[in-house]
């Protein structure tokens, strides 16, 4: 199967290690074979062209192109999810495998006109954070969890996500509304849930492990992420490429971009309940 990578510019982590991670992960069956950058580097300099040859992938000039080639796409822009709307119009009017990497918008309004376009043609799509997959989060699905307090490391527009998915992953239910504490390098959030539930989101704008400490109907849990947490995100992107199942469902995704897109608001207004729209 051959993979189209479309981004906003090529030389950044993502692309650069998901072509080894999709060949190792499916045992060959699956290739990054083209890609298309719209802009060179703004941190490297280097171009689409020159990417594609350090990395032995086709370039294409257009994603017109690139959607022709391939068999399946990824849409990354990883730290540049205003780019997303745009940079997956045409993939997702394909009907061809289409993965969104995160973070999937930037608002819930634009996540909405993402998966509206995608189910208009019937195209399957998804979008998720890695951390969604870590061993550790395994014990505690299922279970009902009263509050949760999680924290992690660097800022919150980029890094949020990386908490936000397994809180609500395992939460379950929606955020009302939003209030941060704290200025933007050391982002401290509390989210309250519509049935009154309460959890709290640290970004520290440095180093920091991904953990969190969980209250069950059974006591407290503490989390530390140490596992493969992007080996079993990878085996899940190869299931999808091969069987068209997905994983996240459109509903829960658009829910934690409104999450997401409240923190925000509430960093800029600190002391303030910003609603979820």
């Amino acid at each position: 199967m051959k993979i189209g990578f479309i981004d906003y510019y090529l030389d950044e982590w993502h692309a650069n290690n998901y072509p080894a991670m999709l060949r190792e992960h499916s045992g060959g069956r699956i290739e990054v074979s083209f890609a298309y950058g719209m802009i060179p580097s703004p941190i490297s300099k280097k171009t689409s062209e020159e990417w594609c040859r350090e990395y032995g992938i086709e370039h294409c000039a257009s994603i017109e192109e690139l959607i022709e080639k391939s068999d399946a796409l990824v849409v990354l822009s990883p730290d540049n999810c205003e780019m997303h709307e745009e940079l997956s119009k045409l993939a997702l009017q394909s009907g061809k495998k289409t993965y969104i990497d995160k973070t999937f918008a930037p608002s819930k309004a634009a996540a909405e006109a993402i998966f509206a376009l995608a189910e208009r043609y019937g195209t399957p799509c998804y979008s998720t954070s890695a951390l969604r997959f870590a061993e550790e989060y395994g014990p505690i699905k299922g279970k009902e969890v009263l509050a949760a307090a999680f924290w992690g490391p660097n800022n919150f527009e980029t890094y949020s996500i990386h908490q936000l998915e397994p809180m609500m992953m395992l939460m379950g239910g929606k955020v009302k509304r939003v209030l941060a504490l704290a200025e933007r390098i050391w982002a401290n959030l509390l989210l309250e849930w519509e049935d009154g539930r309460f959890a709290s989101l640290v970004c520290t704008g440095g180093a920091s492990p991904f953990a969190a400490n969980l209250k069950l109907a059974g006591g407290c849990e503490t989390v530390e992420v140490n596992s493969d947490f992007f080996g079993a995100f990878t085996d899940t992107l190869v299931h999808f490429f091969e069987t068209g199942e997905i994983p996240v469902s459109h509903e829960e995704t658009i829910s934690i971009m409104a999450a997401r897109e409240a923190g925000l608001k509430a960093i800029e207004h600190p002391g303030v309940w910003i609603q979820t729209e």
